[in-house]
């Protein structure tokens, strides 16, 4: 009885993180899909009823946004940044990562002090 009542647990920590929504930013995006990707999306809202629309798209582009960043290559630069366990150098990326990185974080901080603006 115990371990059902730890997976009933566990279950309901998946579900939260499964449905965990992020703050919203007030900026609205309308985009234009072509007819195949606006199919599965409606294939989507036709499987997961409970989600709105805009819900799976969002999700989508932080997926895919995610994926994307990860994808982006390591470039090594000339600065040691730092040493690994086995003092072995560890070299800056001037790759696209670090720009992408400072942008999202700059876009961030600009989102989040519009948001705290009070509405008028």
């Amino acid at each position: 009885m115990f371990i059902e009542v730890i997976m009933k647990i566990r279950e309901l920590a998946q579900h939260w993180e499964e449905n965990a929504k992020g703050r919203l930013t007030r900026t609205g995006y309308r985009i234009h899909l072509d007819v195949e990707a606006a199919a599965r999306l409606a294939a989507l809202s036709e499987m997961y009823p409970k989600r709105q629309t805009e819900e799976l798209l969002g999700e989508l582009i932080g997926a895919a946004l995610e994926e994307l960043e990860a994808s982006f290559p390591y470039i090594q630069g000339q600065h040691v940044v730092a040493t690994d366990e086995e003092g072995d150098p560890l070299y800056e990326d001037v790759g696209p990562t670090p720009r992408f990185l400072a942008l999202s974080r700059q876009h961030l901080h600009l989102l989040a002090s519009q948001s705290d603006k009070p509405k008028h």
